[in-house]
């Protein structure tokens, strides 16, 4: 499939949510936008919910959650919108499970999970949603994967990850779950080390397969999937061993795992991205995958955009986004990747998508 021109891609701008926050939770579903939750101004959990409905751009206020939480995974089941985990008021992991009834505009509390986790990552299959990794109360990531099924509001335990995590990307393709993980971990006296590892999770055997580590290792590195190609993008990279004192730096470096040859691309010059960045969105959107926005070496968050398409095994400059912005909630909607609050000079009110234009 030929990816979209460069000249395809657009900005939509839509009216400001009207509570400003970073580590919100979002979904599309019908035209209506709802965001949930997330960290305001103070850095304290909101219970917040709004939804943007898109044909009118009006924004309604929702009942709020009945537990504040910021970071927590959302999905879609049918006419109802899941909320799992996250963190409370109180900073603590929550093992909270709530609902939101769409047609009836109230939200009800489902199952909790077994162990309260924040990070957690989730993806939902013929109407399962299964939950993986995390972080506990005692900020040592999760192994634990389990699936809800809603007639049943039950959580049933699967096999483990064989690698710990939480803050993960998590990609369904096929019957299979991919798994990336990049983040820190305690390492002697360089400090924080990051961990990479790569898993899938066979939804039809229930077993899990390890794949070869990313190949360099950064942290807070963005993930995507474009036409079954996994990719491992920018981040930041700390220093070697040997000069462990100086600081982490930002990074351009594109990975991609191509699970029919079951091997990393060798790092290269010629694809990496245009602009070293951590904390930014990545997408895909219109058969390229999309990096947009987040710290680099500038003082303020970035406001470029770029798009690689694998055809051309190359970068392209996008239309940058409206408003710089780092640390952004993202939601994908048809022909439309929406990046939602995050920070800009404090929490941010923005929702602007990037769009594919009817071009004639």
């Amino acid at each position: 499939p030929m990816a979209a021109g460069a000249g395809a891609f657009a900005w939509a701008a839509f009216p400001a949510m009207p509570t400003r926050r970073v580590y919100c939770s979002a979904v599309h579903r019908d035209g209506q936008l709802f965001v949930l939750g997330g960290c305001g101004g103070g850095g304290r959990a909101l219970g917040t919910a709004e939804v943007l409905d898109l044909p009118t751009q009006r924004w309604t206020t929702l009942p709020p959650l009945p537990t504040p939480r910021a970071g927590a995974a959302a999905l879609t089941l049918g006419k109802q919108i899941l909320v799992v985990g996250g963190v409370d008021v109180a900073q603590s992991p929550l093992a909270s499970v709530e609902v939101y009834h769409v047609d009836e505009g109230k939200w009800e509390k489902k199952a909790a999970l077994a162990q309260p986790s924040m990070g957690i990552s989730a993806v939902q299959r013929d109407g399962a949603i299964y939950a993986l990794g995390g972080m506990g109360a005692d900020t040592s990531p999760q192994a634990l994967v389990r699936v809800y099924e809603p007639a049943k509001d039950h959580w049933q335990p699967l096999p483990s990850m064989p690698t710990p995590c939480y803050g993960a990307s998590a990609f369904l393709q096929g019957n299979k779950i991919f798994v990336l993980v990049s983040r820190l971990c305690a390492g002697g006296r360089q400090g924080k080390l990051p961990v990479t590892a790569f898993e899938a999770f066979d939804l039809e055997t229930r077993s899990w397969t390890r794949y070869p580590c990313v190949p360099s290792r950064r942290a807070f590195a963005a993930c995507a999937m474009v036409d079954g190609v996994v990719f491992s993008l920018g981040g930041l990279q700390q220093p070697g061993p040997h000069n462990f004192y100086s600081r982490p730096h930002f990074v351009n470096t594109v990975e991609m795992f191509d699970p029919a040859q079951g091997a990393w691309s060798k790092p290269s010059r010629a694809i990496r991205m245009r602009e070293k960045r951590a904390d930014f969105v990545a997408g895909c959107l219109g058969g390229r995958v999309v990096a947009v926005g987040g710290l680099g070496n500038q003082s303020c968050p970035l406001d470029s955009v770029e798009g690689f398409s694998l055809s051309q095994k190359k970068w392209e400059p996008l239309p940058p986004m409206p408003t710089g912005r780092c640390s952004c909630s993202s939601c994908p909607a048809p022909s439309l990747l929406f990046v939602i609050g995050g920070v800009a000079q404090g929490p941010s009110g923005a929702v602007e998508a990037l769009c594919l234009r009817e071009v004639p």
